[in-house]
């Protein structure tokens, strides 16, 4: 962005709630600018560290900007105009401006984290002009500073991610007055889930060698990224490898110079860490059963020692880091079990803070087998925010029902955008869809989720965009919305990058988000962890995208290489100071992903061509080498990025059971002397004794679409070919040529020309020498319908018919249930929302109940399975086994039916670590198959209906008994 054009805070019509002061930035003066570049700032030395702490930080965006620091003063003295800072009840200054009725602020007194900016004329003797951030509170004072200092080029991200400064020579503030809302969530961090292969070996070899640890100089920088993020809370590293951070008695001061709330995350009661600080030798076990007063112990030391400080304590028993209670126990004694440990747990605050516990802070996160037991019965005190965790895939497991949405306490949530466990980690790339994040944030939100939010962010960095947005939401989620939020990421980077990249970062961020939608990139591998025999190590294994079927393995490749490519024309095109941060956030994931899915689909390719005795194998096998020593070496550029900044950050040895980092098995085909052709067709399988002869899939004049065939050699040297078809109406876009390894050839049909029928066959003979090889065609013409007649419905292709969930034909509707479409969602980049997940729940046997229709055309009668792609939400709460529900079942239903036959009833929802729950995370969608009886050929409607609402429809399937292996499925089959 030009540095001399006007800009604003609010830089597309996404509003981003790091932003909402109204002011905008120049390096003109105008008759109502005010220059921070030669203005003092005036505050109170009395005031909060914190906030001393943010003024400092403040002068020094200044400076970083403009090259001029201004003065810091504490005593008013003659100006032409000053910076005030300070907060309501600790400031003189603010007090008194506040007395001489210069400044009002009585909108923001005593309120939580708020802010107002504005201009006072002659606010003391001598001074012409100020212009005063004031903070309801030491947080609420820093917000205000940096969102100008947001304002005026300083990214949050300026150190983290190396985002650079636009400079000036001087910065002019034209000045709206401005009040800050009220935040959305009361407490919004992060949890540092540092595993020892990113945040710790960097910090202890790169940032602070002198430790060895994630110790304050690390805590230090994540404290002030989250007060410019317009964060307040963090919940540190709890891993071995790692020490805890109550070892080091300075973390926690420091955490109070910069105002941050201290907690821990759900197996850690009280702040303390039992997985680094628990010493069984001296400690005993960790068994609260037969050693409860060895571990009431601890945690009244640490209470006692973290009182003074402001924190979220949270209540908790679990095992041994992040493991299951240890112990033969029945749930009901578990039950008991915890609901004393958290009687026990409040008495130690009592002891120690000396506020009614009802003000004290306090978390209880019902994680893993812990929601078992509180389901069954276990009483948690009223005044405790219940922290509702997702799946660690992103799919919320339970939100709070309509009594525990009258708690006192409120509940949070405690969300991943990075997760070390079964059936499989994702440590590497952050890609949870921001259209995903939203729908199911937006819901929590909705059903009380107001007090906590949690992200697990891994080692930060490669989450910068998902910290970002969650943080942001939490900040104010009324600025989002399904229209806006698929925008949000390429706006983001738009913001640093400038505008006239706005078009090609949305391309990018969207492909991206899709592509990794239906599988991340750290499960190209295919294999499980954690539930093999020998040592719970990944096998991989080839993947399901198909390279005979629909074009999708191909395809992938191909959409990967376009934004990857796209991304690097952006990268070269930058100027040198925004590389590093542009190869941070955008580049490396992408061309990382691009990477990691040419490596293992290459491989599996590599692997077919062996069977086939294709001669390009062996180029195969030296590509996917290519591939791995390539992601290999942009992680070393990484790494290497600002003269070595990020060493040992980015690892390729992420995950104890993981292999997909690992160069995948490769053969080589012995390739004989002679040459030789063979065929390989669309749409033949690579079994055996299925066919003896090649035979293209149906052409169908509804569905106008090209097949290949693949001229290859099984020899060294070269042979040239040549083809001739039965018929004028084949088109083919090669007759002859040369082949070294392999050739691809495209057929079509010139409908003017086909005869009209629905039996018209063709075929194309291939020669080569004294070889002959023919290729069957089968061609669709028949008369009727027209084509005009059946424009614009879904028709049977080659004996499925495939439906975009977005693309309904009807909805019905009601005041309470609306059919919404969400962008950048599901396997066709678009799903719809059965209405908002937080109404109540309905009958779908209802011939009335809302829901939409999609029309389609079919040549047969007789059985069809119907698969419905939905995405893999949970029921909304405990109390939503009602209506239609059969009590106990805990799933979620839709209805589906075919015209006015009989109802089925899906469920997108599984029980947690099953198989089925397994396969619905990895490939973001459950896929359940329905099977109905169409009684003639024709038109018909398919109708997919409101239980639970909520529920986002993806695609459906129907298959007439042609469906091919695949992944994805069968491509839309719509006539246009």
């Amino acid at each position: 962005m030009d540095i001399k054009c006007k800009i604003t805070l609010v830089v597309f019509f996404l509003i981003f709630s790091n932003a909402r002061a109204q002011l905008s930035v120049s390096d003109r003066n105008t008759r109502n600018s005010f220059d921070i570049t030669t203005a003092n700032i005036l505050f109170d030395a009395d005031d909060e560290l914190s906030v001393k702490r943010a003024i400092h930080l403040f002068a020094d965006d200044i400076e970083r900007v403009s090259g001029k620091k201004p003065a810091l003063t504490t005593t008013v003295s003659k100006a032409h105009h000053i910076i005030i800072a300070g907060t309501v009840g600790k400031s003189k200054v603010i007090e008194q401006l506040m007395k001489n009725r210069k400044l009002h602020v009585k909108e923001i007194e005593g309120q939580w984290e708020r802010y107002k900016i504005q201009v006072v004329d002659n606010p003391f003797p001598n001074v012409k002009q100020a212009l005063v951030i004031v903070g309801s509170d030491r947080r609420g004072t820093a917000y205000g500073l940096f969102s100008i200092s947001d304002a005026i080029g300083v990214s949050p991200w300026y150190w983290w991610a190396d985002v650079p400064v636009k400079k000036r020579n001087n910065i002019f503030l034209d000045i709206k007055p401005y009040t800050s809302p009220a935040p959305a969530v009361k407490y919004r961090g992060i949890f540092i889930n540092d595993e020892d292969w990113g945040l710790l070996p960097w910090a202890k070899n790169t940032f602070d060698p002198e430790l060895k640890d994630i110790g304050p100089k690390t805590y230090a920088k994540v404290f002030e990224l989250l007060l410019r993020l317009k964060a307040n809370y963090l919940c540190p590293a709890m891993h071995e490898a790692s020490g805890a951070f109550n070892k080091y008695p300075a973390n926690k001061l420091v955490a109070d110079s910069f105002g941050i709330v201290m907690g821990s995350v759900h197996p850690e009661p009280l702040l303390f860490n039992n997985a680094s600080e628990w010493d069984k030798k001296t400690m005993g076990e960790w068994n609260y059963m037969t050693n409860k007063e060895g571990i009431l112990k601890v945690l009244d030391k640490r209470v006692k020692e973290n009182s003074p400080y402001e924190n979220v304590y949270t209540l908790a028993l679990r095992g041994l880091h992040d493991k299951a209670m240890t112990g033969n126990y029945t749930l009901e004694q578990r039950v008991q079990l915890v609901g004393q440990a958290l009687k026990d747990q409040q008495a130690i605050l009592k002891k120690y803070i000396d506020k009614p516990i009802e003000q004290i802070p306090q978390a209880f996160t019902p994680y893993k087998e812990v929601l078992d037991i509180y389901l069954k019965g276990l009483e948690v005190p009223d005044e405790v925010t219940i922290v509702w965790p997702d799946d660690n895939y992103g799919y919320m497991k339970q939100l709070s029902n309509s009594k525990e949405q009258k708690r006192s306490g409120r509940s949070g949530v405690y969300y991943h955008a990075s997760y070390l466990g079964m059936p499989h980690d994702y440590l590497w790339l952050a890609s949870t869809p921001p259209s995903l994040m939203y729908e199911e944030l937006h819901k929590a939100y909705n059903t009380g989720a107001d007090r906590i939010w949690l992200l697990n962010a891994g080692d930060i960095k490669s989450c910068e965009f998902p910290v970002t947005l969650f943080l942001d939401m939490a900040y104010d989620i009324s600025q989002f919305s399904f229209e806006n939020i698929a925008d949000y990421q390429p706006s983001w980077l738009s913001s640093i990058y400038g505008k006239k990249y706005f078009n090609d970062l949305k391309e990018i961020t969207r492909e991206y988000n899709r592509l990794a939608f239906s599988r991340k990139p750290e499960f190209m591998g295919w294999g499980y962890e954690w539930n093999t025999f020998k040592h719970g190590r990944e096998r991989p294994t080839d993947t399901d995208f198909s390279f005979a079927n629909y074009g999708e393995a191909e395809k992938r490749m191909t959409d990967y290489h376009r934004i990857g490519a796209k991304a690097e024309s952006i990268l070269n095109q930058l100027p040198e100071e925004e590389k590093a941060s542009f190869f941070q956030l955008l580049y490396y994931p992408v061309k990382g992903a691009e990477l990691m899915n040419k490596k293992w689909l290459t491989a599996q390719q590599n692997r077919l061509y062996i069977a086939q005795g294709r001669s390009a194998a062996n180029l195969l096998r030296d590509r996917v080498k290519h591939y791995y020593d390539t992601l290999y070496e942009i992680s070393h550029d990484y790494n290497d990025l600002m003269n070595g900044k990020w060493k040992r950050m980015m690892s390729l040895r992420q995950g104890v059971t993981a292999s997909y980092f690992e160069l995948p098995k490769l053969d080589s085909v012995s390739i004989p002397v002679s040459s030789a052709m063979k065929l390989f067709v669309e749409g033949q399988e690579p079994l055996k004794g299925v066919t003896s002869y090649h035979q293209l899939p149906a052409f169908n004049k509804y569905i106008d679409k090209k097949y290949f065939i693949d001229i290859f050699n099984t020899g060294m040297g070269s042979f040239n070919w040549s083809l001739k078809a039965s018929h004028d109406w084949i088109h083919v876009n090669k007759t002859k040529g040369t082949v070294i390894h392999e050739e691809r050839i495209w057929v079509s049909v010139d409908w003017n020309k086909v005869p009209a029928g629905d039996k018209v066959a063709g075929e194309i003979e291939f020669t080569s020498g004294n070889t002959t090889e023919k290729v069957l065609l089968s061609v669709f013409n028949p008369t009727l319908p027209l084509r005009a007649e059946v424009k614009g419905l879904y028709i049977e292709d080659n004996g499925v018919i495939s439906i975009a969930g977005a693309a309904f034909h009807r909805k019905r509707e009601t005041d309470e249930i609306k059919m919404q479409i969400i962008h950048n969602l599901g396997f066709e980049d678009q799903s719809v929302m059965i209405g908002d997940p937080v109404a109540r729940v309905h009958n779908p046997r209802d011939n009335n109940s809302p829901g939409v229709e999609y029309d389609f055309y079919t040549f047969h009668h007789g059985p069809v399975d119907v698969y419905t792609y939905v995405l893999p939400v949970f029921p909304l709460s405990s109390d939503r086994d009602f209506g239609f529900h059969e009590q106990g079942t805990s799933q979620t239903r839709y209805a589906v039916c075919i015209d006015d036959g009989p109802v089925a009833l899906p469920s997108s929802s599984a029980p947690e670590y099953t198989q089925a729950w397994s396969d619905n995370v990895l490939r973001n969608a459950a896929i359940n198959k329905s099977t109905f009886y169409i009684d003639k050929p024709g038109k018909h409607t398919l109708h997919i209906k409101c239980g639970d609402p909520g529920m986002v429809i993806q695609k459906i399937v129907l298959d007439f008994g042609g469906m091919k292996k695949s992944y994805l499925g069968p491509q839309v089959t719509k006539v246009k």
